[in-house]
């Protein structure tokens, strides 16, 4: 028997599983793309802020687009977003693109680890919370956030609470020289956790600014945001009294607007450490206009330090009698900043 005729009709052709239309590299432009504020972020969610001061201002969630990758959106970036940005119940947008940021506050887990992690996004000042008991004050943590400011861009506040429990003075005097502002808050006399006046003084610091505030668990500082912002109900928590540390209430950063003026705060979780390897010396240097004019003539090589041989700065801070008191202030406060740089993180204490 001779074999059957065939045609086409017994051929089977099998689909590709990647399509037969090749991709392309184009991307969609998002020419009608929103701008938006980021204000959180919640497992995968972001609560944006849409036509931000407008009469229909609103509040949108939204999802990261495919094609943003690994970029981390932050808590403070402004973003594009598409989709549908009513704001209504169930309404899910895209985030498509984030916009150009005008400061970036970063940290490394420790000084040795290269990842650089982006704590916020577009802050003008960093908040600096510390107390000045229960639990003691760690000079060296502050430091280091004087660092990462300074490395940012940003404007530095120090904000030293619980001031009825010691004298400000002495740690103010060590910041003062390097052009950080410093406020005192204290706890009410009727008990209550600040009194009205110190909220003040903090608040005068924070309008017309985005502020962010960091510090260790236990500081007060979640207990000062609510003072600031009597909507944000952020947790707050105790010292333990064998370990001297505070519990961590805050487990994201969130941005608050401060009530009835122009102003956002912007809370972060407690941190015990900050690491600085994204931070350049140099960069440090450059903060302190002064000092930079003068390292200028510095040997090659010179580490501005106290061991560093032949350092101009030495020089510099007692050419002028009159001058030299404040001088050599500012240098010390400068080599203990830029010292923090080269230190193991650890705990920062």
């Amino acid at each position: 028997m001779s074999p059957r005729y065939r045609d086409e009709s017994d051929f089977r052709s099998r689909p590709s599983k990647r399509g037969s239309r090749p991709r392309s590299k184009q991307r969609p432009a998002h020419d009608e793309a929103t701008t938006a504020f980021v204000t959180g972020i919640d497992r995968g969610r972001y609560t944006l802020l849409v036509d931000e001061g407008l009469p229909d201002e609103r509040v949108v969630i939204a999802m990261k687009a495919r094609e943003l990758g690994r970029t981390r959106v932050v808590c403070g970036d402004r973003v594009d977003v598409v989709g549908d940005v009513s704001g209504d119940d169930g309404t899910l947008c895209r985030i498509v693109r984030i916009t150009e940021r005008v400061s970036v506050l970063r940290r490394t887990a420790d000084d040795t680890d290269p990842y650089e992690r982006i704590i916020v996004a577009n802050a003008h000042q960093l908040v600096i919370v510390t107390a000045l008991a229960d639990p003691e004050p760690r000079p060296r943590m502050i430091d280091r956030c004087v660092v990462a400011a300074y490395d940012a861009g940003m404007r530095v506040l120090l904000c030293l609470t619980k001031a009825d429990l010691a004298d400000p003075e002495p740690l103010a005097a060590m910041y003062r020289p390097l052009g950080v502002e410093v406020v005192v808050s204290r706890r009410g006399e009727d008990g209550s956790a600040l009194d009205a006046e110190s909220v003040e003084r903090v608040r005068a610091e924070l309008v017309g600014r985005t502020s962010v505030f960091v510090g260790h668990s236990g500081v007060g500082k979640s207990t000062l945001v609510n003072a600031l912002v009597p909507d944000a109900r952020r947790a707050t928590g105790h010292v333990n009294a064998v370990t001297g540390r505070g519990r961590q209430t805050s487990t994201s950063a969130v941005a608050l607007r401060l009530p009835g003026q122009a102003g956002w705060v912007i809370d972060t979780p407690g941190v015990r450490s900050f690491g600085l390897a994204h931070v350049e010396p140099s960069t440090i240097l450059a903060a302190f206009e002064d000092l930079a004019e003068v390292a200028a003539q510095c040997p090659r090589g010179c580490t501005h330090l106290d061991s560093a041989p032949d350092c101009e700065l030495d020089a510099w801070a007692t050419e002028d009698p009159e001058l030299a008191p404040l001088r050599a202030a500012r240098l010390v406060s400068f080599r203990r900043v830029m010292s923090a740089r080269t230190e193991p993180a650890g705990r920062a204490d």
